[in-house]
């Protein structure tokens, strides 16, 4: 059965494949001269050449390259593009949703043909439930793209994340849903797990009034509410989170991640490894938008915000908070997600517990347990790239072999 055609190229699914790298990265350690057996969409063997039968397989020799799990983006934007295209205020306002739902199937397959075949995509941005739809058009084969964690449109307190500047006696769209109080939060999380939502995203802080600072929103117990009712369908709770008292709400309120972390202290990241919540630290995005703003990469000093970031991402190594790999990519161009995972080494990870972060650590992190390791029974999710990221990370950009679910999306 032939279920896509991309530049000619037809893809099927339901083959037995024997791949042969010179090196495999399994989610967690380095193999040389391992092999991986794929049968229809699982993993089926794992090993050194001479343990796994090539028997009924079709050889693909991969020589030079290494053998990655898919690779796991955790903070998407789909429904959004680089800012230096379009201000945030103006695709939320000025944007067609049937406009921004076409750009975004561009953005899932430019992501897959990265080497990313899983994204967790945190809120629409004012496109509502399109992710929804985005999503199933994945899932039946109608567009190439990831496989999709989405939160549909997201929750935020009243008055705090929406385009600003106008007038106050103008109610204009939302980035998010706006919901406060015990019934009307209980009556969002619920609306949203029903159309669609695989998780709850809050933005615990956010600038919000004529001082334009970034404050904490949701007091605690609303926080609580949150995660109780979240839970109770078996999902988790996410959280935007760039203030110290943002991030301490988050933490004790029960969410599982905390996004951004700017402002983080130690007490916070000891706070964050006592509660075993994760950090995904969207470090592209704010080396994006500095340079939007007029810095100079590598011809100019960093902006004082770059400085402190680094200083915060120590803090939380040295804290052992779990690092979940994710760019806030939409900020900067979708296909272009390794970027994050390149200054996270810059930003003194080492390379092979970056590659951890984006594939087992991402995997467990998300509850999404059968992808992100090279393991036999799980899916054939599955990347090459040139070279060995694992010593040097930009070779996640020299993509080479894309599959998804034992089908060929690049070869």
């Amino acid at each position: 059965m032939v279920l896509f055609n991309i530049a000619g190229q037809s893809f099927g699914q339901g083959q037995i494949y024997l791949l042969k790298p010179d090196r495999i990265f399994d989610g967690e350690t380095i193999h040389e001269g391992w092999v991986v057996r794929v049968k229809a969409d699982k993993i089926e063997a794992v090993g050194t050449a001479s343990s796994v039968s090539s028997a009924g397989a079709e050889v693909i020799d991969l020589k030079g390259t290494t053998l990655l799990p898919g690779l796991i983006e955790g903070h998407s934007h789909l429904f959004l593009h680089p800012y230096n295209e379009t201000p945030w205020d103006d695709q939320v306002l000025k944007e067609a949703r049937s406009l921004r739902t076409a750009r975004a199937t561009v953005h899932a397959q430019k992501t897959l043909m990265a080497g990313f075949t899983t994204v967790r995509d945190l809120g629409t941005e004012g496109a509502e439930y399109d992710d929804v739809g985005l999503k199933q058009a994945i899932n039946q084969g109608i567009i190439p793209g990831p496989r999709m964690i989405i939160v549909t449109r997201a929750l935020i307190a009243t008055g705090s994340y929406a385009p600003k500047g106008f007038s106050p006696d103008i109610d204009v769209p939302q980035g998010a849903e706006e919901a406060d109080g015990h019934d009307a939060l209980i009556k969002a999380v619920r609306r949203q797990i029903g159309k669609g939502a695989d998780a709850i995203k809050i933005y615990a802080d956010y600038r919000w009034g004529l001082m334009a600072e970034a404050r904490p929103t949701f007091t605690v117990d609303e926080i609580k509410l949150i995660v109780d009712v979240a839970k109770s369908s078996g999902r988790a709770v996410v959280a935007h989170a760039s203030t110290a008292e943002g991030m301490r709400r988050a933490i004790l309120g029960g969410c599982e991640t905390v996004e951004h972390g700017d402002a983080g202290t130690p007490e916070v990241f000891a706070l964050m490894k006592q509660h075993s919540t994760a950090l995904c630290p969207t470090l592209a995005a704010g080396d994006a938008i500095s340079q939007y703003r007029g810095w100079k990469k590598g011809q100019s000093p960093e902006p004082e915000r770059l400085k402190q970031k680094r200083v915060t991402f120590k803090q939380a190594l040295d804290a052992g908070v779990t690092i979940a790999a994710g760019g806030d990519v939409g900020v900067f161009s979708h296909g272009d997600n390794a970027r994050e995972l390149d200054l996270m080494v810059d930003y003194g990870m080492k390379p092979v517990d970056v590659l951890r972060s984006a594939t087992s650590v991402n995997a467990d992190v998300f509850h999404v347990t059968d992808r992100g390791r090279i393991r036999p029974g799980l899916l054939a999710d599955l990347v090459a790239v040139e070279g060995d990221p694992t010593k040097t990370i930009t070779d996640l950009h020299r993509v080479r072999t894309v599959m998804k679910g034992g089908i060929f999306y690049k070869r």
